[in-house]
């Protein structure tokens, strides 16, 4: 969880003044700070501001040399127009961040919010599907999210075409979430803007992008966690063998949530996704009673593999262990823990090192905890 990188000598504390609030965007935008490394970071120094004046020497110590961090004039224009749109901000630790999103290991620290943001309190379920989907699809996802919706969650959804759209649409007066792939004021695709509107009027947007940023493809990804990352259970109306709902159900199961699909004819490519899903364990779906009864069926507690205590070794110097990490890093993501275990070293003297090779460019975090070397 985001929060346990908090140790408790400096507890997670949000800002409250306008001042705290812009030196932790700016700490969050400087360049090659990962969410990770935002946490390390605040771990370390105890607080935004020291973090930043600690952050040259950092990156300086890691071999990048003119580091700067984000220059405040660009962190006051995102902090102006934000507030211009109507945008508000939630911090990780302040009550208003839902929990279950806290729970993730990569929850952003900050989320900009346009609407009710009560609704990110609600039980929750996630129904997403295929852009392009079928007349039966779109007539099923607006079915699950009118019942799942009159029994009491809230519909979390990404605003894409097809599913999303649906389910939406069937939400807007019992609870709907819409979790934006760019700036929280950016409608994409733009025929989705009245949608939006009401959205904003009678549920909730979030993003954990700029204001103002148009999105792109690897936004997509960084969206999808925070659908399956809000939700209880994520159910997948119609989906490709290979597409986006499938990521989001990949990152379901890894963050713990319930997936369930709506299994389709096996001769159509987008139900294909879903069939799959089925074939591999993911619960049946006819009904909104189908997801109500999984929820309520108790569920073993998952096993997490132990780390290996640390084997006393001779000491290194950095540059040595930074390139033991990268050996064991390629261009396809790979799980930080396990980095940990086959290095068999103790996270507390690994994963400082980690977010030294980010801050220098040498690998990038993706999500789910996942690290793919740059070079």
């Amino acid at each position: 969880m985001a929060k346990d990188l908090i140790p408790s000598t400096y507890p997670l504390t949000p800002p409250l003044t306008e001042e705290e609030w812009l030196t932790w965007l700016r700490l969050l935008r400087s360049r090659r700070v990962g969410i990770s490394t935002f946490y390390r970071l605040l771990s370390e120094f105890g607080d935004a501001a020291a973090a930043l004046d600690a952050l040259p020497g950092i990156a300086r110590d890691a071999g990048l040399t003119e580091y700067r961090a984000a220059h405040p004039d660009d962190i006051r224009r995102e902090w102006d127009s934000a507030r211009r749109t109507g945008a508000q901000p939630i911090a990780i630790g302040s009550p208003a961040y839902p929990d279950r999103l806290a729970d993730i290991t990569d929850a952003p620290p900050i989320l900009w919010t346009i609407g009710n943001p009560d609704y990110l309190a609600r039980p929750t379920i996630a129904i997403v599907g295929a852009r392009n989907a079928s007349s039966l699809g779109t007539r099923t996802a607006r079915r699950l999210a009118a019942d799942l919706g009159a029994a009491g969650f809230a519909i979390v959804s990404g605003l894409a075409r097809g599913v999303d759209t649906a389910a939406h649409i069937a939400a807007l007066d019992t609870g709907t979430i819409a979790v934006m792939a760019g700036g929280v004021d950016v409608i994409y695709p733009k025929e989705n803007t009245v949608l939006a509107q009401e959205i904003a009027e009678k549920g909730c947007r979030i993003s954990e992008i700029p204001i103002h940023e148009t999105p792109t493809a690897h936004h997509f990804p960084r969206r999808n966690r925070l659908v399956s990352g809000l939700a209880q259970a994520v159910v997948v109306v119609e989906a490709a063998a290979k597409s986006g709902s499938l990521i989001t159900a990949r990152t379901a199961l890894d963050q713990g949530r319930d997936v369930l699909a709506v299994p389709g004819h096996p001769f159509d490519a987008r139900a294909s996704g879903c069939n799959m899903l089925i074939r591999d364990g993911a619960t049946l779906v006819r009904s909104a009673q189908d997801v109500i009864d999984t929820l309520a069926r108790p569920t073993p507690s998952r096993e997490t593999a132990p780390i290996p205590a640390e084997i006393p070794r001779p000491a290194a110097d950095t540059r040595a262990l930074h390139q033991q990490i990268l050996e064991r890093i390629g261009p396809s993501p790979t799980p930080e823990d396990e980095v940990i275990r086959d290095l068999n070293i103790s996270p507390d003297t690994l994963l400082p090192e980690i977010a030294a090779l980010e801050i220098l460019g040498a690998i990038q975090r993706d999500a789910g905890g996942l690290l793919r070397r740059l070079e």
